[in-house]
């Protein structure tokens, strides 16, 4: 049974979620829990599960489905998924089943694919040529409906969304796995089967892997890569929340901690841009370019991230800073609080007692932006560019009980959220900062903050050092 009942007068949401931003409804929170306690009681597909999988739930109603039983919202069911393949398999009943199934051993798929392989050691050409046409024909099996009735195959999809030249050369077909993920599966079923999708959300399940820095059970936006231009088309139709992020920022304010001449070096709040953003304006650089119109942001922090930020006020003061960014003589302090949660397993609980005996130490893991999950980096020893934090544990991990820890990072490299991998990653300290949502839990705010910088002044030459209080200590 692949339509499933909820039992709840949880009242409905005014509009249908966006995918890429959201806070998961409470209807999607108590369907989640129902597919959880499934899996943990299905052997053979917890132990899948267990490697790391992403899950996601469709709340659907139907006026069309047998009437609800005492307790029952009025018409309100959900439906569950998971993206790729679960144990191997693609069939499973208490599952929507996949946009389009390649996995049926005697279909032309998997013919072809063997036939490709026995090819693959005569003629690599010709292997490489039909391995080609057989992923273009599968992407154009993909019909993919909206909430309108209409449908468009995969293809189709894709370069409608990157109907720009430019765009369509570095985009010109979709990756593998693309439609394979739990959105399109959900939203392609509810469609097929007239009911009128409500809600949705997805979540992890198992522990976090090297390439997927994701905890067990939290909640995760669909991935932008593969999903945004699918997802874009099978929304048509619906009533949709808008993107957060197109809301606009709350302004705040932005203190000065040293001014002079050339120079003003100001005290960032977490949840303020850098610099302006794809769709938000307001960022400490307009902000500053209001006081000062020739000035530069030097460096940047994420938006999350609180503290300290040079802004040269001419581009005489800025070409000598940015030279001691090149050549990494700005040094630099970051206070962490770790995740609590992370504690939980037994692994990282010895992780940590090791880390935290050694008070001190070193990560060293290089990062590559993910293409198809932006803005999310990943480590890559191959082709990721080197990425080295220096760590202090700053409070003595006393037991599982007390498990909140602070750390002082000091970055050697400035890659984009490599403060945040290094933390979380299982090679690094195997525990994300505590308010992590892309890495770890989301909370309040992200707790990492620029507490300190030492730097060489770009005109007169003299020695600074500035010091921020963490906010949340």
């Amino acid at each position: 049974m692949r339509i499933h009942s909820l039992y709840t007068d949880i009242p409905k949401p005014e509009r249908f979620t966006y995918p890429f931003c959201y806070e998961p409804h409470p209807l999607c929170q108590l369907a989640a829990k129902e597919v959880q306690e499934y899996i943990a009681s299905h052997e053979v597909i917890r132990d899948d599960a267990d490697n790391g999988k992403m899950f996601g739930v469709l709340i659907v109603e139907s006026p069309g489905v047998s009437p609800p039983q005492q307790g029952e919202s009025e018409g309100v069911f959900f439906l569950a998924a998971y993206s790729g393949l679960l144990a191997g398999r693609n069939d499973w009943d208490y599952f929507v089943p996949p946009v389009f199934d390649a996995q049926q051993p005697d279909g032309y798929f998997k013919t072809k694919e063997r036939e490709i392989s026995l090819t693959s050691h005569s003629s690599p050409l010709t292997t490489k040529k039909m391995s080609q046409d057989l992923q273009s024909w599968l992407f154009h099996q993909y019909q993919l409906l909206n909430a309108r009735g209409e449908s468009k195959d995969l293809v189709d999809v894709w370069q409608e969304y990157y109907s720009r030249p430019k765009l369509r050369r570095k985009f010109p077909l979709p990756p593998g796995g693309t439609g394979d993920c739990c959105a399109p599966k959900l939203l392609q079923y509810a469609y097929q089967q007239g009911l009128k999708p409500i809600c949705m959300a997805e979540f992890w399940w198992g522990q976090p892997t090297k390439e997927e820095l994701r905890r067990h059970l939290n909640y995760y936006p669909a991935c932008r890569g593969k999903c945004k231009p699918i997802l874009t088309w099978m929304l048509q139709g619906l009533e949709v929340d808008p993107d957060p992020e197109a809301l606009g920022f709350q302004h705040m304010e932005l203190p000065v901690v040293y001014e002079d001449d050339a120079i003003v070096v100001v005290d960032k709040p977490s949840g303020m841009l850098s610099v302006p953003g794809r769709i938000e304006e307001y960022s400490v650089a307009t902000v500053m370019r209001q006081r000062y119109p020739d000035c530069v942001i030097a460096h940047r922090l994420d938006m999350g991230t609180s503290g300290l930020l040079i802004v040269a006020k001419t581009m005489e003061a800025y070409h000598p800073l940015q030279e001691q960014f090149i050549r990494h003589q700005v040094r630099k302090k970051y206070i962490a609080l770790l995740e609590s949660t992370a504690l939980s397993s037994e692994r990282n609980s010895s992780l940590f007692t090791l880390h935290s005996s050694l008070k001190s130490g070193t990560i060293s893991l290089p990062l590559r932006p993910d293409p198809m999950n932006r803005p999310r980096q990943v480590v890559d020893m191959e082709h990721g560019k080197r990425a080295v934090t220096d760590y202090e544990f700053l409070s003595p991990l006393t037991s599982h009980l007390s498990p909140l820890q602070l750390v002082a990072l000091y970055p050697q490299t400035g890659r984009t959220h490599q403060l945040r991998i290094h933390c979380a990653h299982p090679d690094g300290l195997g525990c994300p900062i505590k308010g992590d949502e892309l890495y770890g839990t989301k909370a309040d705010r992200l707790y990492l903050h620029a507490s300190e910088i030492w730097f060489r002044h770009p005109i007169t030459g003299d020695e600074m050092h500035l010091v921020s209080p963490s906010p949340f200590l």
